[in-house]
């Protein structure tokens, strides 16, 4: 096995890690709690939770140099789910989207390919948007584990790494 596929294999392995401890902190959430707000500037638990599901499949088409609307459409489409069950099924769903798009790439592509997302000025190889894939599932579930302690669940950093 070469370096980049090593590479791309431990990215996967985390982006799956994060996306399973996701699943284990979304089953937890009460029915109370999704309208809980820690300030008025930030998202509902809610609203976090359907952004961290569509992260897989939103950034995806992003990395694939989709437009603005076809964004929107898709970040609407997670909007409307409700329920820790469908966020879990649609936050999978995305995932493996997002797993078969990188395992589908070259060597040279995943090392090489540059894509450019609507809103930037320049592009990206596809190893810097897994990176980026990474770090932006794992930020918004530090936010959505301290929404959780905030409202007094019994959680701890064993939750994070099943």
């Amino acid at each position: 096995m070469n370096a980049a596929a090593i590479l791309r294999d431990e990215l996967l392995a985390e982006l799956d890690l994060g996306i399973q401890s996701m699943e284990g902190l979304l089953k937890k959430v009460e029915e109370k709690d999704w309208s809980y707000q820690p300030a008025e500037n930030m998202r509902s638990l809610r609203e976090l939770a359907q952004h961290i599901a569509s992260i897989p499949e939103v950034d995806l088409n992003l990395w694939q140099e989709k437009d603005q609307e076809t964004i929107q459409q898709l970040e609407s489409k997670y909007e409307k789910l409700e329920s820790s069950e469908e966020l879990i099924e649609a936050m999978n769903q995305g995932l493996q989207l997002y797993k078969n798009y990188m395992l589908s790439l070259s060597d040279d592509d995943f090392l090489t390919k540059k894509t450019k997302p609507f809103y930037l000025e320049k592009g990206e190889t596809q190893a810097h948007w897994l990176v980026e894939e990474v770090s932006h599932l794992f930020h918004h579930r530090g936010q959505f584990f301290n929404y959780l302690k905030q409202l007094g669940y019994d959680i701890n950093m064993f939750d994070l790494y099943v």
